[in-house]
């Protein structure tokens, strides 16, 4: 159909999904971390393009949640749940072009929470009040690149180191030696029917949490001082990360496996979200020099398996993409215990932002390293 798949994906998504959080399989409207996946590839098509309508879907999609007095619709900060920090992205885009301190004053509600939001002993959040003393390489995600970012809009280097100790305490508490790969989540406390009775770590390398923490590092990199302290370890976690990662891509498709260390096993599948979030990952550090051009070329692998074996198109002309893990966590009710038989009994959706927004934001890089090649 086209090279320009970044760009036919999202009027595809625009037109059919004028209000994200309106998608057919949100529960009810509201202020959420899905929402925030797509207003950030949306941005990143702004930045590239230029053109309005993908601000105005933005500001309009931002703009049902922000009242006049800068608190947010449907957010409560009590719940001390890190995933209502991911919406928050856009509103330094919307300050920056509007001027409008609605903007800032939601932006400084979100980092209340962050400053009081409870945190194991080593200092790493919890990933909500209801999962207390979890980490979960998701978190990481939806707290650190909005932080950096603050960081180096308003001059508040704390929030730099605090971002760098999250980043490094996750893989610390997460990482498999034998596999170089990250577990989901890690529980201090080990009370956890999940948790490893010796690691706290829950029993599975699920593969959107794992791209969760790739996004997270590589996004991170953009805000964090070429001179801070920490910055050389980051890379150098992200580095090992990606080896690791590539090491389990599926040789025939390109793709990555919803548990990523069990390959072809009975109920595995190969996910798009996943698959995309690396993806992006791979390619984008690969153009900022965190990675060589052989994590170009296994990115580009996984971009045409996406195509290949996730973009849908409908008889009516509408783009899709599917095989997307709908939600995968740990503990709650009913019980999640991060067995192999729970990841791949979770419903599987299409077009869902966790999926379809790093997909866009991989097309977007994609793109770019094209660009770049033929510069050469």
């Amino acid at each position: 159909m086209s090279e320009n798949w970044s760009s036919i994906m999202s009027e595809s998504f625009m037109q059919q999904y004028p209000i994200v959080s309106d998608m057919p399989f949100q529960r009810r409207r509201s202020w959420n971390y899905e929402n925030g996946c797509i207003l950030t590839a949306f941005e990143r098509m702004w930045r590239k393009t230029g053109d309005q309508r993908y601000f105005d879907y933005i500001k309009m999609n931002m703009d049902l949640f922000i009242r006049p007095d800068g608190n947010i619709e449907t957010y409560q900060l009590e719940e001390y749940n890190v995933d209502q920090i991911n919406q928050g992205k856009t509103l330094f885009l919307l300050l920056a072009q509007t001027n409008d301190q609605r903007y800032r004053q939601a932006l400084e509600l979100l980092i209340t929470q962050m400053k009081s939001h409870p945190r194991t002993s080593g200092g790493g959040l919890w990933h909500k009040k209801i999962y207390p003393y979890q980490m979960w390489l998701d978190g990481v995600y939806m707290t650190s690149p909005l932080l950096a970012q603050y960081a180096y809009t308003f001059g508040a280097p704390e929030w730099f180191d605090d971002v760098a100790h999250e980043i490094l305490l996750m893989e610390k508490h997460a990482r498999d030696p034998k596999t170089g790969l990250l577990y989901h989540g890690w529980d201090e406390s080990k009370e956890q029917r999940w948790a490893d009775m010796d690691t706290g770590c829950s029993p599975h390398f699920w593969g959107r949490a794992v791209g969760w923490y790739m996004m997270a590092v590589v996004d991170v990199l953009d805000f964090l001082p070429v001179d801070h302290p920490k910055r050389g370890l980051i890379i150098g976690l992200f580095y090992r990360l990606s080896e690791a990662l590539v090491r389990y891509q599926d040789p025939t498709s390109g793709l990555w496996y919803q548990v990523l260390d069990q390959g072809a096993r009975e109920g595995n599948y190969l996910e798009a979200s996943g698959s995309s979030m690396i993806v992006y990952a791979l390619a984008k550090g690969a153009r900022k020099g965190y990675l060589n051009g052989s994590f170009l070329q296994a990115a580009n692998k996984g971009f045409q398996g996406l195509l290949e074996h996730g973009v849908e198109q409908d008889s009516d002309g509408t783009l899709h993409l599917n095989h997307i893990c709908s939600v995968a966590g740990l503990g709650g009710s009913p019980y999640r215990d991060g067995s192999y038989a729970y990841y791949i009994s979770e419903p599987v959706r299409r077009d869902d932002p966790k999926g379809f927004a790093p997909f866009v934001m991989a097309c977007l890089e994609m793109e770019e390293a094209l660009v770049s090649n033929s510069d050469c």
